[in-house]
């Protein structure tokens, strides 16, 4: 399906900008939560710069529940997450 394959390709370059942000996740593992610090992460992850690029790339609200879903999904399992947020799937 190439809108899942479309998805894919934008929050892996999303995810290869955030996780450099941070030596700690130099293990490319497609985890979402390597995006924040793993030895010191957020209290709160909703509204964090990795979510706001997320949602502007795709035009999509990222609510709390959602953001704490997507924090523990690879980056194959949110790819679909997002076609669901934007009502493709």
């Amino acid at each position: 399906m190439q809108e899942l394959e479309d998805r894919y390709k934008i929050l892996h370059e999303i995810y290869d900008k955030y996780r450099k942000d941070h030596p700690e996740n130099s293990h490319d593992s497609e985890q979402i939560c390597l995006m924040w610090s793993t030895n010191n992460p957020p209290d709160i992850i909703e509204g964090t710069a990795p979510f706001v690029a997320i949602e502007e790339a795709f035009n999509i609200v990222i609510e709390e529940r959602d953001s704490l879903e997507l924090y523990d999904m690879t980056l194959k399992e949110a790819s679909i997450r997002v076609l669901e947020l934007q009502g493709l799937f």
